[in-house]
């Protein structure tokens, strides 16, 4: 028996991609969007290995290099649906043997994950920071976001909208977060992220681009990281009298045009 009749999956030595027809009710977008899901080394991983999206080793990456969690940390995840970083982060604190908090705010219900508490909220209800801190016992140490706009294909749209959703959870972060917190959010590449890091220089003592393995390298996606914040009382100085530290990019020149 050949190694085509072996059912092996390889011809020649190279792994054979899945390839999708387009069926009738199916655009060629779809049918492009679902043949890169099932040919997605990070999609099939996160079936083997229980998580709920392939987002989750976007965090993962992040955490291992920049040491965003420990044991005993409080910690909110805006947008959180489907789960895949909530589920991250239970495991990175110790929610699952008590040792810390995780509370995922999203619009929709999410099925339940152990360790984690979800909740049905508009984090931008004017109640919502201190709803938030009664579910956590206390302020936040890290906020972070993976929230995406339902994306219009027009690129500079697209990306005024998703850096607008990080304005918007910046904002809700200063209200929550711990001195010495974190944050962490996705935006994409367009010119205009610049200006949401001179915003985080004023309130963090680092601030960094990321652009982790998991994210695919045709997307213009990366993610804004912010580490130390030095409390609410930071709004009144610059970054750069406190001697903010801009870190350099991984994998992408902030100078760049997309």
């Amino acid at each position: 028996m050949n190694a085509n009749e072996s059912g092996s999956g390889r011809a020649g030595g190279r792994s054979l991609k899945q390839r999708v027809k387009t069926a009738k009710k199916r655009t060629v977008s779809q049918t492009r969007w679902l043949e890169r899901q099932l040919n997605d080394p990070y999609v099939a991983r996160a079936k083997r290995e229980g998580y709920r999206s392939r987002a989750a080793y976007k965090l993962i990456e992040m955490d291992e290099k920049f040491h965003l969690f420990r044991p005993g940390l409080r910690v909110v995840d805006l947008g959180a649906a489907p789960g895949g970083w909530s589920q991250v982060a239970a495991g990175k604190v110790g929610s699952l043997k008590g040792k810390g908090r995780v509370v995922g705010i999203d619009l929709l219900d999410i099925d339940p994950i152990p360790g984690v508490e979800f909740t049905v909220m508009d984090f931008l209800d004017e109640d919502a920071p201190d709803r938030l801190k009664a579910m956590l016992g206390g302020p936040a140490d890290v906020v972070m976001s993976d929230m995406a706009a339902n994306a219009t294909g027009h690129k500079k749209t697209d990306h005024l909208k998703i850096v607008a959703l990080a304005e918007l959870a910046i904002e809700f972060a200063r209200e929550v977060l711990a001195p010495g917190g974190s944050f962490v959010a996705k935006v994409l590449q367009g010119g205009t992220e610049g200006t949401l890091l001179a915003d985080l220089k004023r309130d963090f003592s680092t601030v960094r681009h990321v652009k982790p393995a998991a994210s695919r390298a045709d997307s213009a996606e990366l993610y804004v990281l912010a580490t130390g914040f030095r409390g609410r009382a930071g709004d009144e100085t610059s970054g750069d009298e406190e001697g903010a530290d801009v870190a350099p990019s991984s994998g992408w020149d902030p100078a760049a045009k997309s």
